[in-house]
């Protein structure tokens, strides 16, 4: 009377189109998923009898036709598919929010997968869930002048706090939130945009002892200054799940704005949570 077990087995289609190799799980020498050689050898011997289901991720950031070439490779390679699959996991990587994203074509796909297979078809939920939500909000700490450029030192750390920034590597999109204080400036927004493009140029770093954390060089129409805010924006993805608290430096607080624009604290951490951590 207990609750019946699905067994399903994560194959690799050995296509890919991912550029950047960190986060290309269908790769040369992928640890992710069986190979079509191993599939079909396992197939023939009976190993897989009972399966229920197959998965595959190779997708990210990308398109409906990415997943259709996809699908045509794992037919060429893999065979037909195995008979009596109750589902199939297309994985996640699929850009479904994203401006142009061909939502046409991605239901055609799995309509005609679903009558290809009489399985049903699972997406898992990505980066398209949470696109283009979330603020990451720091405060300048210090402003200097090094060897080379102006630099801002902020209470956020990319090491700490969007790791993806130095493992991609990309520069997020932010804007600058002067002070209540400074006179003629306060309450309007600056967009950060290219080091040249406008007429402040700075690094915005963070405050820990690695030397490579750096979020980037951006230009404002007005300069930064200690006190004033830096808003990263597109930071809902990973940045709360993959924080931490390298040389002390704290979590965020979680605050949510209701629809209503009422800014609700949700959770604070403090020296108590770093040092918890520790035993």
């Amino acid at each position: 009377g207990g609750r019946q077990i699905s067994c399903g087995l994560r194959i690799n289609p050995g296509y890919s189109e991912v550029t950047v190799p960190l986060y290309d799980p269908a790769g040369p020498g992928s640890r992710l998923g069986v190979s079509a050689e191993t599939f079909k050898k396992g197939l023939a011997q009976g190993r897989f009898d009972g399966l229920s289901g197959i998965h595959f991720h190779s997708l990210c950031e990308q398109d409906a036709d990415v997943l259709v070439r996809t699908l045509d490779a794992i037919r060429s390679s893999f065979g037909e598919w195995p008979q009596g699959l109750s589902w199939i996991n297309l994985g996640g990587g699929h850009h479904i929010t994203h401006p142009g994203y061909d939502l046409n074509l991605l239901v055609q796909t799995i309509d005609e997968l679903r009558a290809e297979t009489d399985a049903v078809i699972y997406l898992e939920p990505g980066e398209a869930v949470a696109l283009n939500a979330g603020w990451l909000v720091a405060t300048v700490l210090d402003l200097f002048q090094s060897q080379t450029m102006m630099v801002a030192i902020l209470d956020t750390s990319a090491a700490c706090h969007m790791p993806d920034v130095l493992e991609m590597p990309y520069t997020p999109a932010c804007f600058l939130l002067p002070a209540p204080e400074r006179s003629g400036r306060a309450s309007n927004w600056y967009e950060g945009k290219d080091a040249s493009a406008q007429p402040y140029s700075v690094q915005l770093a963070g405050p820990t002892c690695l030397a490579g954390d750096v979020i980037g060089t951006y230009s404002f129409e007005c300069p930064p200054l200690p006190g004033d805010r830096i808003v990263f924006t597109d930071m809902a993805i990973y940045t709360m799940v993959k924080n931490n608290t390298f040389n002390g430096v704290p979590l965020p607080a979680i605050m949510l704005n209701d629809c209503d624009g009422n800014l609700k604290e949700l959770r604070r951490f403090g020296y108590s949570d770093f040092k918890s951590r520790l035993g």
